[in-house]
């Protein structure tokens, strides 16, 4: 078969599983967040921690718990990594300094995931597995707790309170992300991927030389990593590498993995709102993004100008040939219009035009779907915004499932989508001036500049894959491009949380004729024109001097 048609049927296969289980998946995370029973191990858990699951938060107090929850652990895989040497299953590796412990506890702690180290050659078991695995649980849980809280926001009135922030935590935790993880790192063990913890193997390859080859519970990692939108690889060469991916159909079901979640959190939005329309409408926009972003690398991979991509079919430089351009563009899109992070090629190969479409994916503030949870509290955010500007085109109230979008909640929300625009555009800023992004580039010009751009982008946007060309093991962009997934992570949070009290303490507001029906397709088309309006007025000038400005010259 040739390529096209195979990447047509790739792609409509994927889509067809994702519907199929839309529905079925939504309406299990709807019940397991509005259910008032506790199961064994959480109450077990629940004792352990101090917290009394039953106990209602109102805004401030849901807030103190997310950052309380997140400062531990930012502490506790900082200490492991500093003491690795001295801990067991350790490999030999020596500790990792302190600035490199910092950006790689803040990286898996704002579930960005960004590695300025090689896991293979720098990670023991321990350090991979208590270190960092258990972070990739706990920081997609953390997500899915506040966009719940926001949803509850919309649900309830006259109340203020948003639920617990310890169950909504455990419930993520405990009924979501690990069953499905334990069923997914047994089907990824089944087509190839490693589970074990051996110590290293030195092998000699067939042109006589010897190579050091790490093992490790790489499949475990591999389905937390992707379904919890983490991106964090056992290896340095993340999904290209055979041992996480092994196959086509390994590569598929990563893809599945990490769209499976955020994809299905509308239809719960729905279904705790009571309008399961609203629902589809958010779920619509995200699909079209996504797809555009799909359709547009894909064409402009195949069609990359050049004698070597013409013979190829396709600028196959840094991508693997198990998967060719279309499984490749596939992957890129997905993981980048999620907060995951995750690669099976290499973005820096990428034709200029490409690479800004990928950029432009996080720009969007991932939302399309997004990532574990922040995908959809940040495309409600921009629901509220575009509601706001339908109701100023009509001169009307603006109002949103029966909540009014005042001065207030406007605020809130336009807090929220201008921290990682700032932290982008003045950490790219900063790195260019003080020359360490410079010194960082492996190419020089608009495609240096747009690796210093990737940089920030993912790591304030809490994505975690890179320019591969980027040398970001620094002590500057070590702490820099940490505080940017800090901030990026949890700055939103605190208005998004602050929104969702808001909503819950107004009193419902009766649909008239006039209100806006925010279900139909025409609000869903306000909505993605919205999106992409905004972004682009931010980040087109940034654009312009990178991606652009390499894709018109070539």
């Amino acid at each position: 078969m040739s390529p096209v048609p195979a990447d047509v049927l790739q792609v409509s296969a994927l889509v067809g599983a994702l519907a199929l289980v839309h529905r079925p998946l939504g309406d299990y995370m709807a019940a397991v967040f509005s259910s008032g029973k506790h199961l064994r191990v959480e109450k077990w858990i629940y004792r352990a921690v101090g917290a009394n699951p039953d106990r209602e938060m109102r805004w401030p107090a849901y807030l103190r718990g997310v950052l309380a929850f997140s400062a531990v652990s930012v502490l506790f895989p900082y200490l492991i990594l500093r003491v690795q040497d001295d801990l067991p299953g350790s490999l030999g590796f020596a500790a990792i300094t302190p600035d490199q412990a910092f950006n790689t506890a803040a990286s898996f702690t704002s579930n960005t995931n960004w590695q300025s180290y090689s896991g293979e050659a720098d990670m023991g078991h321990v350090a991979q597995t208590a270190g960092l695995a258990v972070q990739n649980f706990v920081s997609a849980a953390v997500g899915i707790a506040v966009a719940v809280a926001l949803v509850r926001g919309f649900a309830r009135s006259r109340t203020g309170e948003l639920g617990n922030f310890w169950a909504d935590l455990v419930r993520g935790v405990v009924r979501i992300l690990i069953p499905i993880s334990v069923v997914a790192a047994i089907v990824l063990v089944a087509t190839g991927a490693v589970q074990n913890f051996a110590g290293i193997n030195e092998i000699t390859t067939v042109t006589g030389q010897t190579q050091s080859i790490s093992p490790g519970a790489v499949a475990s990692q591999e389905a937390i990593k992707d379904l919890g939108t983490n991106g964090g690889g056992y290896f340095n060469a993340n999904s290209s590498h055979p041992f996480e991916n092994p196959n086509g159909f390994s590569n598929l079901l990563t893809i599945f993995l990490l769209l499976v979640i955020p994809f299905s959190l509308p239809r719960t939005f729905g279904r705790m709102v009571g309008r399961v329309r609203q629902g589809y409408a958010i779920v619509g926009a995200m699909a079209t993004i996504w797809f555009v972003g799909v359709v547009l690398v894909t064409w402009l991979e195949y069609a990359h100008p050049g004698t070597a991509s013409q013979l190829a079919g396709g600028a196959m430089e840094g991508k693997e040939q198990r998967f060719g351009e279309g499984a490749s563009s596939l992957f890129a899109v997905s993981t980048t219009m999620t907060s995951t992070g995750s690669v099976n090629s290499f973005h820096d190969s990428y034709s200029g035009l490409s690479g800004g479409v990928l950029l432009l994916g996080m720009m969007l503030g991932e939302i399309a779907p997004g990532g574990v949870g922040s995908g959809l509290y940040g495309m409600l955010v921009m629901a509220i915004i575009a509601v706001f500007i339908a109701g100023l085109m009509v001169g009307r109230t603006p109002e949103y499932l029966g909540k009014k979008i005042g001065t207030r909640e406007m605020k809130y929300a336009a807090c929220s989508i201008l921290v990682t625009p700032a932290l982008v555009l003045i950490g790219t800023a900063i790195a260019m001036a003080t020359g360490n992004g410079e010194s960082s580039m492996t190419n020089t010009g608009a495609h240096g500049f747009s690796e210093v751009l990737y940089a920030y982008t993912s790591a304030s946007n809490n994505n975690g894959s890179a320019f591969a060309g980027f040398g970001a093991n620094t002590e500057f962009h070590n702490t820099a491009l940490g505080l940017c997934m800090l901030l990026g992570r949890f700055l939103p949070m605190v208005f998004v949380l602050a929104l969702a009290g808001s909503l819950a303490e107004q009193k419902p507001v009766p649909e008239t004729a006039g209100t806006l029906r925010t279900e139909k397709p025409l609000f869903t088309g306000l909505l993605v024109g919205t999106i992409m309006i905004i972004t682009g007025l931010t980040f087109f000038p940034a654009l312009a001097l990178g991606p652009l400005a390499e894709g018109l010259a070539a």
